[in-house]
């Protein structure tokens, strides 16, 4: 379905983007989602004026260089719940794109050039097979929300006590024995979810992060750390069970 600059194809049982896809070159909304479309071309890079891409719930397991040379795409990208392993290194050129979503793939690493996409305000990675991630994301000075549940994270890089804006920070069902270091420097982090890691003690410092309103502790074995604790439940904002 299209109205005006935007095509609709949600759900159309779609194997493959139809020639009437590239018929519109100043399509804004292009939504794909819900197909089971395998492949990407590279004509993608034709689609200049687009500002929204949704190709979440198909089968893709790569996307082309040429996805990181759409100048207007700013608001949304979704890629979520398909089989990517790997993302270009050429996505870093979105530099105005504010959400993306790679969620529920098999990424194993996600591309040194995120740092690069300095508009994003959300991030979302979770449920891949991260084990660590790229140093560059302390560059997204405007993120205010990172989702990264579901991963294989023992730890976070120093760098991203920089991401002064941060607000949300999921790392549930990680493998964190500590609380990183990094969540120091967060002076705006409001909700920090952890549950279902393996930690064993707090910082001292966590219950001093001076916006937390909501800190989820459940399904670790958080036994020492009394005092920490303690500060925490006279702020409200730990939940333990």
């Amino acid at each position: 379905m299209t109205h005006g600059t935007v095509l609709d194809h949600w759900r159309a049982g779609l194997d493959e983007i139809p020639e009437e896809v590239w018929r519109h070159p100043r399509l804004e909304v292009l939504l794909l989602a819900d197909n089971a479309l395998t492949h990407l071309p590279a004509r993608v890079a034709a689609l200049t004026a687009l500002r929204v891409l949704d190709l979440g719930h198909n089968q893709l397991t790569s996307v082309p260089p040429e996805l990181g040379a759409l100048p207007a795409l700013s608001d949304f990208l979704y890629l979520h719940d398909n089989r990517l392993t790997a993302l270009p290194e050429e996505l870093g050129g979105l530099t105005q794109l504010t959400y993306l979503n790679v969620g529920e793939n098999q990424l194993t690493a996600l591309p040194h050039t995120l740092g690069r996409m300095v508009s994003l305000v959300e991030l979302r990675a979770q449920h891949n097979d991260l084990t660590e991630l790229p140093t560059t994301l302390g560059a997204l000075r405007s993120l205010r929300e990172l989702w990264l549940r579901g991963n294989r994270l023992t730890a976070l890089p120093g760098a991203l006590d920089r991401l002064v804006e941060l607000r949300e920070l999921e790392l549930r069902d990680n493998a964190f024995v500590q609380v990183p270091e990094a969540l120091r420097g967060l002076p705006l982090l409001r909700r920090l979810d952890l549950r279902a890691n393996q930690l064993r003690e707090l910082p001292p410092w966590l219950a001093e992060l001076p916006s937390l309103e909501k800190l989820d502790l459940r399904w670790n074995d958080v036994r020492g750390s009394e005092e920490t604790l303690a500060a925490l439940r006279a702020r409200g904002c730990v939940v333990l069970r």
